[in-house]
Protein backbone atom coordinates (compact mmCIF):
# COMPACT_ATOMS: atom_id res chain seq x y z
CA UNK A 1 0.00 0.00 0.00
CA UNK A 2 1.18 3.79 -0.58
CA UNK A 3 1.28 6.05 1.99
CA UNK A 4 1.39 9.86 0.30
CA UNK A 5 3.40 12.84 2.41
CA UNK A 6 3.02 15.93 1.60
CA UNK A 7 5.00 19.06 2.57
CA UNK A 8 3.89 22.52 1.78
CA UNK A 9 2.71 21.65 -1.76
CA UNK A 10 1.51 24.33 -3.64
CA UNK A 11 0.11 24.80 -7.54
CA UNK A 12 0.45 27.90 -9.28
CA UNK A 13 -1.28 28.29 -12.79
CA UNK A 14 0.66 32.24 -13.93
CA UNK A 15 -0.39 34.81 -10.73
CA UNK A 16 -3.20 32.65 -9.49
CA UNK A 17 -2.24 30.38 -6.59
CA UNK A 18 -4.51 27.15 -7.02
CA UNK A 19 -3.63 25.39 -3.51
CA UNK A 20 -0.82 26.94 -0.78
CA UNK A 21 0.79 25.22 2.26
CA UNK A 22 -0.89 22.21 1.91
CA UNK A 23 0.80 19.78 4.56
CA UNK A 24 -0.83 16.41 4.77
CA UNK A 25 -0.06 12.83 5.31
CA UNK A 26 -2.71 10.59 3.16
CA UNK A 27 -1.59 6.63 5.29
CA UNK A 28 -1.32 3.21 3.50
CA UNK A 29 -4.63 1.75 3.17
CA UNK A 30 -6.87 5.07 3.94
CA UNK A 31 -9.21 6.66 1.80
CA UNK A 32 -9.43 10.35 1.52
CA UNK A 33 -11.90 12.66 -0.23
CA UNK A 34 -10.70 16.07 -1.93
CA UNK A 35 -13.80 18.20 -2.21
CA UNK A 36 -14.62 21.98 -2.83
CA UNK A 37 -16.31 24.05 -5.34
CA UNK A 38 -16.30 23.75 -9.22
CA UNK A 39 -13.23 24.80 -10.80
CA UNK A 40 -11.51 25.22 -7.19
CA UNK A 41 -8.57 23.07 -8.24
CA UNK A 42 -9.66 19.22 -6.92
CA UNK A 43 -8.24 18.08 -10.24
CA UNK A 44 -4.88 19.85 -10.18
CA UNK A 45 -4.26 18.26 -6.87
CA UNK A 46 -5.02 14.89 -7.83
CA UNK A 47 -2.74 15.46 -11.26
CA UNK A 48 0.32 16.78 -8.66
CA UNK A 49 -0.59 13.52 -6.75
CA UNK A 50 0.18 11.59 -9.99
CA UNK A 51 2.94 12.92 -10.65
CA UNK A 52 1.15 14.31 -14.07
CA UNK A 53 1.74 17.77 -13.16
CA UNK A 54 4.81 19.39 -10.81
CA UNK A 55 4.55 21.30 -8.01
CA UNK A 56 5.23 24.69 -7.83
CA UNK A 57 6.86 24.64 -4.44
CA UNK A 58 7.04 22.10 -1.41
CA UNK A 59 7.12 18.24 -1.68
CA UNK A 60 5.05 15.19 -2.33
CA UNK A 61 6.87 11.64 -1.35
CA UNK A 62 5.48 8.23 -1.49
CA UNK A 63 6.05 5.21 0.15
CA UNK A 64 5.61 1.85 -0.40
CA UNK A 65 6.51 -0.87 2.66
CA UNK A 66 8.64 1.86 3.88
CA UNK A 67 10.72 2.45 0.98
CA UNK A 68 10.52 5.72 -0.62
CA UNK A 69 9.31 5.62 -4.62
CA UNK A 70 10.08 8.51 -7.07
CA UNK A 71 7.76 10.74 -8.50
CA UNK A 72 8.97 9.52 -12.34
CA UNK A 73 7.90 5.84 -11.04
CA UNK A 74 4.90 6.16 -8.77
CA UNK A 75 2.66 5.53 -12.51
CA UNK A 76 3.92 2.25 -11.86
CA UNK A 77 1.68 1.38 -8.77
CA UNK A 78 -1.54 3.97 -9.33
CA UNK A 79 -4.58 3.96 -11.68
CA UNK A 80 -6.21 7.02 -12.49
CA UNK A 81 -10.17 7.26 -13.63
CA UNK A 82 -10.86 11.43 -14.43
CA UNK A 83 -13.33 12.70 -17.49
CA UNK A 84 -9.86 14.47 -18.61
CA UNK A 85 -8.93 10.93 -19.54
CA UNK A 86 -9.74 9.77 -22.54
CA UNK A 87 -10.03 6.13 -23.59
CA UNK A 88 -8.62 4.70 -26.87
CA UNK A 89 -11.85 4.57 -28.76
CA UNK A 90 -10.66 2.96 -32.15
CA UNK A 91 -10.13 0.05 -29.55
CA UNK A 92 -12.76 -2.59 -29.00
CA UNK A 93 -13.18 -3.47 -25.53
CA UNK A 94 -11.27 -6.92 -25.73
CA UNK A 95 -8.16 -4.90 -27.60
CA UNK A 96 -8.47 -2.32 -24.92
CA UNK A 97 -8.29 -4.79 -21.87
CA UNK A 98 -5.62 -6.88 -23.60
CA UNK A 99 -3.52 -3.52 -24.61
CA UNK A 100 -4.23 -1.63 -20.59
CA UNK A 101 -2.91 -5.23 -19.34
CA UNK A 102 0.51 -5.43 -20.81
CA UNK A 103 1.17 -2.72 -18.34
CA UNK A 104 -0.73 -3.25 -15.49
CA UNK A 105 -0.96 -7.00 -13.88
CA UNK A 106 -5.00 -7.58 -13.20
CA UNK A 107 -6.05 -8.43 -9.87
CA UNK A 108 -5.64 -11.95 -8.48
CA UNK A 109 -7.92 -14.68 -10.42
CA UNK A 110 -9.93 -11.86 -13.14
CA UNK A 111 -10.08 -13.09 -16.01
CA UNK A 112 -10.87 -10.81 -18.71
CA UNK A 113 -14.85 -12.63 -18.99
CA UNK A 114 -15.24 -12.23 -15.39
CA UNK A 115 -13.75 -8.35 -15.95
CA UNK A 116 -16.30 -7.85 -19.26
CA UNK A 117 -19.47 -9.10 -17.03
CA UNK A 118 -18.83 -7.53 -13.67
CA UNK A 119 -18.84 -4.08 -15.81
CA UNK A 120 -21.77 -5.36 -17.58
CA UNK A 121 -20.40 -5.53 -20.56
CA UNK A 122 -19.97 -9.13 -21.81
CA UNK A 123 -21.91 -8.69 -24.72
CA UNK A 124 -20.07 -5.36 -26.10
CA UNK A 125 -16.60 -7.02 -26.03
CA UNK A 126 -16.09 -6.79 -29.97
CA UNK A 127 -17.45 -3.02 -30.12
CA UNK A 128 -15.73 -0.16 -31.04
CA UNK A 129 -15.15 2.01 -27.75
CA UNK A 130 -16.38 4.89 -29.79
CA UNK A 131 -19.79 2.73 -30.11
CA UNK A 132 -19.90 2.87 -25.97
CA UNK A 133 -22.08 5.41 -24.14
CA UNK A 134 -20.77 7.57 -21.48
CA UNK A 135 -22.21 5.24 -18.91
CA UNK A 136 -20.61 2.39 -20.47
CA UNK A 137 -17.18 4.37 -20.72
CA UNK A 138 -17.04 4.81 -17.15
CA UNK A 139 -18.08 1.64 -16.14
CA UNK A 140 -14.97 0.43 -18.24
CA UNK A 141 -12.82 3.40 -16.91
CA UNK A 142 -13.46 2.33 -13.35
CA UNK A 143 -13.26 -1.65 -13.79
CA UNK A 144 -9.83 -0.82 -15.20
CA UNK A 145 -8.67 1.30 -12.44
CA UNK A 146 -10.12 -1.25 -9.82
CA UNK A 147 -8.98 -4.43 -11.79
CA UNK A 148 -5.59 -3.42 -11.94
CA UNK A 149 -3.06 -4.83 -9.35
CA UNK A 150 -2.01 -1.48 -7.89
CA UNK A 151 -1.60 0.40 -4.41
CA UNK A 152 -2.97 3.41 -5.47
CA UNK A 153 -6.33 4.59 -7.09
CA UNK A 154 -6.78 7.98 -7.69
CA UNK A 155 -10.55 9.09 -9.07
CA UNK A 156 -11.64 12.39 -10.19
CA UNK A 157 -15.67 12.35 -9.88
CA UNK A 158 -16.31 8.85 -10.41
CA UNK A 159 -19.57 8.79 -10.33
CA UNK A 160 -20.36 10.56 -13.38
CA UNK A 161 -22.17 9.77 -16.38
CA UNK A 162 -23.64 6.75 -14.09
CA UNK A 163 -27.52 6.73 -12.88
CA UNK A 164 -28.43 5.30 -9.76
CA UNK A 165 -28.24 1.68 -10.23
CA UNK A 166 -24.10 2.72 -11.93
CA UNK A 167 -23.38 4.57 -8.71
CA UNK A 168 -24.63 1.68 -6.34
CA UNK A 169 -22.05 -0.65 -9.02
CA UNK A 170 -19.43 1.87 -8.50
CA UNK A 171 -19.67 1.38 -4.29
CA UNK A 172 -19.64 -2.10 -4.86
CA UNK A 173 -17.04 -2.08 -6.83
CA UNK A 174 -14.73 -0.29 -4.06
CA UNK A 175 -16.36 -2.64 -1.50
CA UNK A 176 -15.03 -5.62 -3.53
CA UNK A 177 -11.67 -4.50 -4.84
CA UNK A 178 -10.83 -0.79 -2.83
CA UNK A 179 -9.13 -3.57 -0.15
CA UNK A 180 -5.47 -2.70 0.75
CA UNK A 181 -5.48 0.32 -1.90
CA UNK A 182 -5.08 3.82 -0.97
CA UNK A 183 -8.33 5.73 -2.55
CA UNK A 184 -8.24 9.19 -3.46
CA UNK A 185 -11.40 10.94 -4.83
CA UNK A 186 -12.16 14.33 -5.77
CA UNK A 187 -15.79 15.26 -5.87
CA UNK A 188 -18.74 17.13 -4.71
CA UNK A 189 -21.31 13.87 -4.39
CA UNK A 190 -20.85 12.69 -1.05
CA UNK A 191 -22.68 9.39 -2.49
CA UNK A 192 -19.15 9.02 -4.41
CA UNK A 193 -16.73 9.54 -1.14
CA UNK A 194 -18.91 8.90 1.89
CA UNK A 195 -16.70 5.55 3.03
CA UNK A 196 -14.06 8.00 3.09
CA UNK A 197 -12.22 8.36 6.56
CA UNK A 198 -10.70 11.63 5.56
CA UNK A 199 -11.02 14.50 3.86
CA UNK A 200 -9.90 17.94 3.36
CA UNK A 201 -11.75 20.98 1.18
CA UNK A 202 -8.75 21.96 -1.55
CA UNK A 203 -10.37 25.71 -0.90
CA UNK A 204 -9.14 25.85 2.70
CA UNK A 205 -6.00 26.03 1.21
CA UNK A 206 -6.09 29.02 -1.20
CA UNK A 207 -4.28 32.33 -0.43
CA UNK A 208 -6.75 34.59 1.10
CA UNK A 209 -6.99 37.60 -0.81
CA UNK A 210 -6.09 41.00 0.77
CA UNK A 211 -8.27 43.94 0.89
Amino acid sequence: MIRIQLENAAKRFQYEWIFRNLTLEIPANSNLAITGSNGSGKSTFLKAIASLNPLTEGSIKYFLEQKEISGEDIYKHLTISAPYLELPEEFTLLELLQFHFKFKKPVANSSFEQMMEIMYLENHQNKPISQFSSGMKQRLKLGLCFFSDVSLILLDEPASNLDEKGISWYLELVAKYGNNKTILICSNDKREYDFCEQSINIENYKLKQSV
